[in-house]
């Protein structure tokens, strides 16, 4: 059974465990700015929303990638990045609509979650349970309205405050 990370940015406290947990499987050291996922704060909200690749069933990562460094783990649900071909172009991280995809000044390549080899650490050490990793066929059409109408209302008032300034 297929499976997703299910966000609750409701539930986010903005502690960033979940980078910090990230950064040191990944990358061995505690530096949020290498983690595959991200915790933006939204100020005017009081908001912290976790942010990470969405594994797109027609990723926009994989159709740009000119050397097809980027493909689809249909075990795991998840889109790949194959380093031994990726040229660091970054063109998978400009074309991003979530912003899933990011580059890694100092390991110089392209980063994007990759659900731990389908063990993700940030749910494990998210106390609140803002992140879950849940069959996919368990997210009921309904909830991810429900959660896509709350996130578009938040949005459109950032937007709103950001058009006031």
């Amino acid at each position: 059974m297929a499976k997703v990370l299910v966000i609750d940015y409701e539930k986010c406290t903005g502690c960033r465990i979940c980078e910090q947990v990230c950064a040191v499987k990944h990358e061995g050291v505690v530096n949020p700015a290498r983690s595959r996922i991200k915790i933006i704060k939204w100020e005017q909200e009081g908001r912290y929303v976790p942010m990470a690749c969405q594994q797109c069933e027609s990723a926009p990562c994989q159709a740009i990638c000119p050397v097809k460094a980027i493909s689809r783990d249909e075990n795991l649900n998840r889109v790949m990045v194959d380093y031994d071909i990726c040229i660091g172009c970054r063109m998978c991280v400009a074309i991003c609509p979530f912003g899933g995809m990011a580059f890694d000044p100092l390991a110089q390549k392209v980063i994007k979650c990759d659900f731990c080899d389908g063990d993700p650490l940030c749910v494990k050490f998210c106390d609140v349970n803002a992140i879950q990793y849940a069959d996919a066929s368990e997210q009921s059409i309904e909830k991810q309205v429900a959660m896509a109408d709350k996130f578009s209302g938040t949005l459109r008032k950032v937007a709103a405050a950001i058009a006031s300034v």
